[in-house]
């Protein structure tokens, strides 16, 4: 009682920095500890550039130096997880195996306790075996993705390595902001954007902002997201789009810490309007400035207590094209990726190779203190995000593009629309079908399997209708 009122009478005296400091030092043992590195991960060399098919040759400069980044936090318990955000269009799953495998021997940390997440900026190099019926490459310029990506997966065992090794004493604090640049883009039509006056479709403006303050007070690192596509940019030139001019936003205007961006539930939202410079510096002020204010208000605070869920579940895939719809495919000029694919395809058929019936899709929760994390692979549409909200509470940071990037996440709704997003892009990934009907439901079972293991279940007194 008596240092409670001490802490009290402090609060009216002395500099916030001040009081905290005082107060992780009087209880140490009853807090977080906080750790954080950072590393460039540009590639040295000119390498193809992942994200859109019309791409003709590799890199030509850099624009923004590409980052991975890892924040490395520690319960009053001693129970470890790491976040680990990157520049990146998506860890494909060889990638993250490979990287969370040697994470687990040398640091005895486990999936549930490290999270991968890619911004999914279309700036960024192409990785292993992912996505290369998009280019037209040849041996030696797969030998160099096969290289960098050798290269990529040591750095970010060694980034966390660091940012394990930068454990201090610390607070952490959770809240929502909110922007809205992003824009639906199965509803609203890019080339008359200008002419619209109310934009249809979901959406989620959501801005999820973490931040951790040390022993010392200051602040120390901003773990922030949105959920976007981040397309502004589609030239030749290393970058990190609008969340790179984002994290360098906030970098700026807070010496010392380390800013970094998840990116959330945004395979249907693009930044529109789009393609210049000046567009991808303007959002990224607008997503910092978002975080900025959410910096700014009373956010909550988060009790030093962690708990960490992983888990794949099998999604099916439909049945597989037949031998005369990838013949006419591998016909079809107007599409030299899908041809490719096509092609591909048909080879394997030969050989007698089995396609794949089926996918292990990854599934994450996290709990610090009673803010709930959820992480989910693939590029995950709104209306996942939108749903587990409805489910868990509209504070639950969503997170899409985690661990194993491998295709579009439709949801039911748009799984029978169809589209790039619900019936063609698993081409451009290589997958031998679309998805099976009902994966909307498994993946929403498998997420209350995993918050179930934590002792958290939807409440219907969450059931809100988002506005």
């Amino acid at each position: 009682m008596k240092r409670a009122l001490l802490l009290l009478f402090l609060v009216f005296l002395l500099p916030y920095q001040v009081v905290v400091a005082l107060e992780l030092s009087v209880n140490p043992g009853n807090n977080w500890k906080a750790g954080v590195a950072r590393i460039i991960i540009t590639p040295k060399q000119p390498l193809w550039i992942a994200g859109y098919a019309n791409r003709k040759h590799p890199s030509e400069s850099t624009r923004l130096e590409l980052f991975a980044k890892a924040l490395a936090l520690e319960d009053a318990s001693g129970k470890r997880a790491v976040m680990v955000t990157t520049d990146l269009l998506g860890l494909p799953k060889d990638v993250s195996d490979n990287i969370r495998e040697q994470l687990q021997v040398k640091f005895n940390i486990s999936k549930a306790q490290i999270l991968l997440n890619s911004s999914h900026t279309h700036s960024g190099p192409v990785l292993g075996t992912a996505l290369l019926d998009i280019y037209p490459l040849n041996e030696a310029e797969k030998q160099k993705i096969a290289q960098y990506t050798q290269t990529l997966e040591n750095q970010i065992v060694e980034l966390v390595r660091k940012s394990l090794k930068d454990l201090e004493p610390a607070r952490l604090y959770a809240q929502n902001g909110v922007t809205r640049f992003q824009v639906n883009r199965r509803n609203n039509n890019e080339d008359s954007l200008a002419l619209l006056t109310n934009l249809e479709g979901p959406n989620d403006y959501a801005v999820p902002v973490m931040k951790i303050v040390n022993a010392k007070g200051k602040l120390k690192a901003i773990a922030f997201g949105y959920a976007c596509h981040p397309t502004v940019l589609n030239d030749y030139k290393w970058s990190g789009d609008y969340p790179g001019y984002a994290q360098l936003e906030l970098e700026k205007e807070h010496k010392g810490a380390t800013a970094l961006f998840f990116q959330s539930a945004g395979a249907d939202q693009n930044p529109l309007p789009r393609r210049s410079e000046a567009r991808a510096q303007q959002y990224g002020r607008e997503l910092a400035a978002a975080v900025d204010r959410v910096l700014e208000e009373n956010m909550t605070e988060l009790s030093p207590a962690l708990k960490t869920t992983y888990t794949e579940i099998n999604l099916p895939l439909d049945n597989p094209p037949s031998e005369a719809k990838l013949l006419e495919v591998a016909a079809d000029t107007s599409a030299a990726h899908n041809q490719r694919w096509a092609r591909r395809m048909l080879t394997e058929k030969k050989q007698g190779k089995q396609f794949r019936t089926s996918y292990p899709y990854p599934l994450q929760a996290w709990q610090l203190g009673d803010q709930l994390l959820l992480g989910l692979g693939g590029e995950l549409v709104v209306d996942y995000a939108i749903r587990l909200k409805k489910m868990f509470g509209l504070k639950t940071f969503v997170l899409g593009y985690s661990n194993d990037v491998m295709a579009y996440i439709p949801s039911a709704r748009i799984l029978k629309e169809g589209g790039y997003e619900g019936a063609t892009s698993q081409m451009v990934y290589g997958l031998p079908a679309p998805w099976g009907p009902g994966i909307e439901e498994i993946i929403i079972n498998g997420i209350k399997e995993v918050t179930k293991q934590m002792g958290v279940e939807p409440s219907e007194a969450n059931n809100l209708k988002l506005r």
